[in-house]
């Protein structure tokens, strides 16, 4: 934070000059902040230290000498003298103890020194110092808290990490960061009800403060989860200057042997789970019919072995993670990309406004996020006939367009020896259901079937990826509550991909979460030849995994609802046979089945992208439909409050055509693609 006090100078004076008036106390507070301002624009922030530190030697008189030693520390941090911004931060707040813009620099700075136990520490004190709350220092007390609560979450404390995000949500309930966070960790600890009011902070201002991905989490609600994204891309994206950045002009480029230029934006290539699934993808890429661009906007990686995989693949890799938004969208243009492609949606390290700016013709979903982007830009989303049947198009804003399946695997990834059971702390002769899904995704009603599971099939066990030692014991301890003895539940420790991959095999049946599924894990699961049991919602997040089932030979395994998954989940403890045979289907068909067919899968997309290009070219390109989203919003909070956790596509409809039907009543509704096709007919 940089305090302006006044506008900036068009021009500075000499610097000579300047510090010679500096030294005679001649230099008013408001032009050396200009001046400054000035030498760091044009690039010349050791001037601007040296000025800084001139003025404060000299004028240790001034009342608002601390200011001068802010401005100064932000200053001596740019040039990377993070030890001289610590000491002039110090300074500032010998003079003034409650300067919040100190506080929160210093623990940054601190942070950023790797000395995150001493960042928290003084957020801390600042924290403590402003318990009686004034209006001119409740927004750095909010800041303070949610990066006391970043910081402890990413150190693995969560419960510390939740107590202080807390204080932030009763402090401004209407700001989502932090309310977005506690409920992320909430999932991760496992802490059910997820949403816990209180008398200063409402249900619903929590679930307005869910990010589109962990709302995929807690509900299978399609239609208000593409609100959500929409509200969510309005709010936090919104909408950039495009005044000087005028949309590219569409090339015709169909029928005339010219490549078509293609650039995926994502985060996640590397050691990640969208990276193992993309890199053969994008290696068996066709190179005469399309030309790839990587843009990485993720943090920078040093002998990753899959971004070095991903990098000999493309014709063009671009490391964006220095540029910022509109940078980044120049170079994309520059590029002469035709079609973009989003492959984080609304997920970590995102970098969703760059696609605002429109730097390619065409814009497309594919890959990174489990739903719509609900944006004005993004135009197609790539998926398939069991995530989105054309009846559930409806709960999309892009115009859907589908491969086999939308899980790329990669058919070269490493799989180490398989280790015995006893070495991977399972018990040898007993069934073993097995859930490797992140902590996040298991609910308190995906828990409960687990446990009937367990009740009814004595001496088998649940194998969970492990958490937080005390989330384990929570659950263990939920266990031991439901009447299920608290050893068996078995934790899998953190391990190579390679190893990881290899003890998955271990199992004898994959439980699948609900409603957000499995997704690479399931096809990881199928790829050692480990069967998967899942249920398929209404929503991408819970029908991916039934997708990959599908794809894999072995749709029976996708259940009509959660008794039946309850049902044949004992069953098949009863019947290992019946299990036997699965597990030898899968194997039988294993390169043979949809799901390993990478080469059919790369060229689909190609054709894909071709016949977006296509339509561009005849101006044919969809809008996304936006038209309702706000009261979709509003009547699906309602209807995501009321808890229902599963229910048929006809009884879910109807619920959402009876609240719509009396919004119409107060006030007439327009015509949309959804739900509101012919709006008379809510009198009906």
């Amino acid at each position: 934070m940089t305090v302006n006090i006044a506008s900036v100078s068009t021009q500075a004076s000499p610097l000579i000059g300047v510090l010679d008036r500096a030294r005679n106390q001649q230099l008013a507070l408001g032009e050396l902040f200009q001046t400054a301002e000035v030498l760091s624009r044009a690039g010349k922030q050791p001037q601007a230290v040296e000025l800084y530190k001139t003025w404060i030697a000299f004028n240790d008189t001034n009342p608002l000498l601390h200011l001068a030693y802010f401005n100064y520390a932000v200053s001596a941090n740019q040039t990377g003298d993070a030890a001289g911004a610590i000491h002039a931060l110090r300074a500032c707040l010998k003079l003034d103890p409650l300067f919040g813009p100190a506080h929160i620099n210093l623990g940054r700075v601190l942070e950023d020194s790797g000395l995150n136990n001493r960042a928290v520490e003084q957020w801390q004190s600042f924290a403590k110092a402003t318990a009686e709350i004034t209006p001119d220092r409740i927004g750095y007390r909010l800041m303070t808290l949610q990066h006391i609560g970043r910081v402890l979450e990413g150190a693995g404390m969560l419960e510390e990490a939740e107590a202080a995000l807390w204080q932030a949500i009763e402090l401004q309930p209407g700001k989502t960061e932090a309310g977005q966070h506690w409920t992320s960790l909430r999932q991760r600890q496992c802490k059910w009800p997820t949403l816990v009011p209180s008398e200063h902070v409402s249900a619903r201002q929590l679930l307005d403060a869910m990010s589109p991905l962990i709302l995929g989490c807690y509900a299978d609600d399609p239609l208000f989860q593409l609100a959500k994204a929409y509200r969510y891309n309005k709010s936090l994206i919104g909408r950039p200057d495009l005044s000087a950045f005028p949309r590219p002009t569409p090339k015709q480029k169909s029928g005339t042997g010219e490549r078509l230029r293609v650039g995926y934006v994502s985060s996640d290539l590397r050691d990640h789970a969208v990276g193992f699934a993309l890199r053969e993808v994008l290696e068996l890429h066709d190179k005469s019919s399309v030309e790839i661009f990587a843009y990485y906007c993720g943090e920078p990686r040093a002998n990753d072995a899959t971004q070095m995989r991903i990098k000999n693949a493309v014709d063009c890799w671009r490391d964006i993670y220095a540029l910022n938004d509109i940078e980044a969208a120049k170079q994309i243009r520059a590029d002469e990309i035709d079609i973009l492609v989003d492959v984080n949606g609304y997920t970590k390290l995102a970098r969703t406004k760059i696609f605002a700016y429109r730097p390619a013709p065409v814009i497309v979903n594919f890959c990174g996020y489990p739903g719509s982007m609900g944006s004005p830009f993004h135009q197609y989303l790539i998926a398939d006939e069991h995530i989105i049947p054309p009846e559930n198009e409806i709960y999309y804003s892009e115009k859907v367009l589908r491969i086999a399946c939308d899980q790329p695997i990669d058919r070269k990834r490493e799989i180490a020896p398989r280790p015995t059971r006893a070495e991977a702390g399972l018990p040898e002769d007993a069934f073993v259901y097995a859930c490797l899904n992140g902590m996040q995704k298991i609910t308190a009603n995906c828990f409960a079937r687990w446990m009937t599971i367990l009740s009814e099939t004595p001496g088998s066990v649940l194998w969970l990826l492990a958490e937080a030692q005390d989330v384990n014991e929570r659950l263990r301890r939920m266990a031991a509550e439901k009447g299920v003895e608290p050893e068996r539940l078995i934790f899998a420790p953190k391990a190579a991909n390679p190893n990881h991959l290899a003890r998955i095999a271990l199992a004898d049946l994959f439980l699948d979460t609900f409603p957000y599924g499995a997704h690479s894990t399931a096809a990881d699961a199928i790829t050692v030849g480990l069967p998967v049991l899942t249920v398929s919602g209404k929503s991408f997040a819970s029908r991916f995994c039934g997708s990959i089932v599908a794809a894999a030979g072995v749709a029976e395994l996708i259940c009509s609802g959660p008794d039946d998954y309850v049902n044949r989940a004992i069953a098949f403890a009863h019947d290992r046979e019946s299990l036997a045979t699965i597990r030898q289907s899968l194997q039988s068909q294993r390169e043979t089945s949809t799901l390993r067919d990478i080469p059919a899968l790369a060229q689909r997309l190609e054709f894909l992208f071709w016949q977006m290009q296509s339509e561009i070219e005849r101006g044919e390109t969809p809008a996304p439909d936006l038209q309702n989203l706000d009261v979709y919003y509003e009547i699906g909070a309602e209807i995501v409050l009321e808890n229902v956790e599963f229910e048929d596509d006809i009884a879910y409809r109807r619920r959402y055509l009876e609240k719509l039907a009396q919004w119409n009543d107060y006030a007439p509704l327009a015509r949309d693609s959804r739900l509101l096709s012919d709006p008379t007919s809510l009198k009906n």
